[in-house]
C-alpha cells in the first residue's frame, strides 16, 4: 500500500473508532410482544390479516420480537395439537400468504417475528391396523413428517406406541413424540428452517418444554439457530413456599438447554400477582435480589404479565385488571426480555402508558443485564433505582396525588417518600399507584 493510501486508511480507522466511542450501538433492548390471545382463531376474516392493522402501533412502541400463534393445521381450533405440521393453510389464523404477508409487514417495520412451536406431541391423521390413532401426515407429498406407531413414546398414555420412553410429561390429549428418535430430530428440524427461509420466521417460542429433556430443546436450537427462543416451562408455584427453588429450577432448564434459549421467568410472574395486593414485601428476597429468576439468571429470563393461557379468556392465573400498570412499571425497568400482551395494550387501552415505560427503558438503556438496588419493599410500597439511571416506584401510596401536574407530583411523591429521589432525578411518567424518574 503506497504511503499516501496508508495515511488516508489510518485516518479512516480513526473516524470510525472515535465514531464508535462516541455514538454506541442504537439498536434497542430485546422487547418481546405477544400478538395474540385465546380468541384470535375465531376473528372474522382471518387474525393474520386483522393484526396487519396493529404493525405500525407494535413497531412504534419498539417492540423488537412478535410472538405469533402455532402457525399449523391442528384438531384444535387453536393450533396446540397440530398434525400437518407443513399445512400452513389450514390453520384457523389464516392462510401461508396471509401469514407470509404479515411477517413481511413486520420485518419491513425492522420487527422480527416468533412462532410458538408445538412439538411435544401431534394429533395423528388415521388410525393403524389396530384402530389407533398413530398414523400421521406431514402435509407434503412425500415422506417428510409420515410417521406411525414407532414414533410414538412408548409409556405414551393416549397411544401404546414403540419409541423410546418419554424424556418429559406426558400430554394426555395427543400422542407424545419421541424426540430421542434421529429421524424425528431431523425433520422437526427441517420444518423449522422451512419456517424460516420459506415463511420467513426468526425465532421459537417453545411451547409446553416440560415435556421432553432440556437436552432436546438444544438439539432443535443448535440445529434451526433462531434469532431468539424461550421455552415454556410452566411449574406449579406456591406463594412462600417453593419461589427459590422455582426459579432455581428455570434457571437449570436453561443450562441444560444449552444456555441460548431463555424462559418465561413465571416466577416472577407468581410473586407479582400477589405483591400488587399490599404485599410489596415479597418483592425483594433474602438477598436483597429480585425474587423471580431475574434476580437470579436475568440474562435468560423473559418476564410477563400475562399471556394467552394465564389472562385473555382463559383467566388461569391473570393479573390484577386494575394493577395491570403497575406490572409493566415492574417489567418495563427491571432487568429480563420483558414481554407485553396484546389484550393489554390494545383491548385494556394501554397503548401509551406501555410505550412511554419502553421509552424510557430504551432511553436510560436498561436491558436484560441491569442491575437493581431495592430502596424500599414494604406492605404499600416497592420502589428500586435500576443502572443508577432511573428510579422507580409501584404501589397505592400517593395515589390521591395522582391527578396533580406532573411537576407538583413529583414534588408531592419526592417529599412524601422521605427525600428518596435525589434532586438530579426528575419525573419521566406516572400513573395509577406507579411512576419513573430519571436523571436530568
Amino acid at each position: 500500500m503506497a504511503p499516501r493510501q496508508k495515511a488516508k486508511m489510518m485516518t479512516f480507522l480513526c473516524f470510525i473508532s472515535v465514531f464508535l466511542f462516541v455514538f454506541p450501538s442504537f439498536a434497542s433492548p430485546t422487547l418481546l410482544f405477544q400478538g395474540f390471545n385465546w380468541e384470535s382463531w375465531n376473528k372474522a376474516g382471518g387474525w393474520y390479516n386483522f393484526l396487519q392493522n396493529s404493525v405500525s402501533d407494535i413497531a412504534n412502541a419498539d417492540v423488537t420480537h412478535v410472538w405469533l400463534p402455532p402457525p399449523s393445521q391442528s384438531a384444535d381450533n387453536w393450533g396446540y395439537m397440530p398434525g400437518r405440521l407443513y399445512d400452513i393453510d389450514a390453520s384457523k389464523y389464516g392462510s401461508q400468504a396471509e401469514l407470509k404477508s404479515l411477517i413481511n409487514a413486520f420485518h419491513q417495520k425492522g420487527v422480527k417475528c416468533v412462532a410458538e412451536i408445538v412439538i411435544n406431541h401431534r394429533s395423528a391423521e388415521s388410525r393403524d391396523n389396530r384402530g389407533i390413532y398413530s398414523i400421521f401426515e406431514g402435509g407434503t407429498s412425500d415422506d417428510r413428517l409420515d410417521w406411525g406407531p414407532s414414533f410414538i413414546c412408548k409409556n405414551d398414555t393416549y397411544s401404546d406406541g414403540t419409541g423410546n420412553p418419554d424424556t418429559g410429561v406426558d400430554y394426555e390429549p395427543s400422542p407424545d413424540i419421541d424426540h430421542l428418535n434421529p429421524r424425528v430430530q431431523k425433520e422437526l428440524s427441517d420444518w423449522m428452517n422451512w419456517l424460516k427461509t420459506e415463511i420467513g420466521f426468526d425465532g421459537w417460542v417453545f411451547s409446553l418444554a416440560k415435556g421432553y429433556a432440556p437436552n432436546i430443546t438444544k438439539i432443535y436450537t443448535d440445529q434451526t439457530s433462531p434469532d431468539f427462543a424461550v421455552g415454556e416451562k410452566w411449574e406449579d408455584f406456591l406463594l412462600g413456599q417453593n419461589e427459590d427453588s422455582h426459579r432455581g429450577d428455570l434457571k437449570d432448564w436453561v443450562q441444560a438447554a444449552g444456555g441460548v434459549v431463555k424462559a418465561f421467568d413465571f416466577t416472577t410472574k407468581g410473586v407479582l400477582n400477589a405483591s400488587v395486593h399490599g404485599e410489596f414485601w415479597r418483592l425483594k428476597d433474602s438477598n436483597g435480589k429480585p425474587p423471580g429468576m431475574i434476580g437470579l439468571f436475568p440474562q435468560n429470563a423473559v418476564t410477563f404479565i400475562d399471556n394467552h393461557n394465564t389472562g385473555s379468556t382463559q383467566n388461569e392465573w391473570s393479573f390484577p385488571s386494575d394493577k395491570v400498570m403497575q406490572g409493566y412499571a415492574y417489567i418495563l425497568t427491571h432487568p429480563g426480555v420483558p414481554s407485553i400482551f396484546y389484550d393489554h395494550f390494545f383491548d385494556f387501552g394501554l397503548k401509551d402508558e406501555i410505550t412511554k415505560l419502553v421509552v424510557i427503558r430504551n432511553r436510560n438503556g436498561i436491558n436484560a443485564t441491569s442491575s437493581v438496588n431495592i430502596m424500599a419493599s414494604d406492605s404499600d410500597l416497592y420502589m428500586a433505582s435500576i443502572d443508577d439511571k432511573i428510579i422507580m416506584k409501584i404501589g397505592p401510596a400517593l395515589n390521591s396525588c395522582s391527578f396533580l401536574p406532573i411537576t407538583n407530583l413529583e414534588i408531592i411523591i419526592t417529599m412524601d417518600l422521605g427525600n428518596r429521589v435525589p434532586s438530579n432525578y426528575q419525573l419521566a411518567t406516572s400513573g395509577n399507584d406507579y411512576a419513573v424518574w430519571e436523571k436530568k
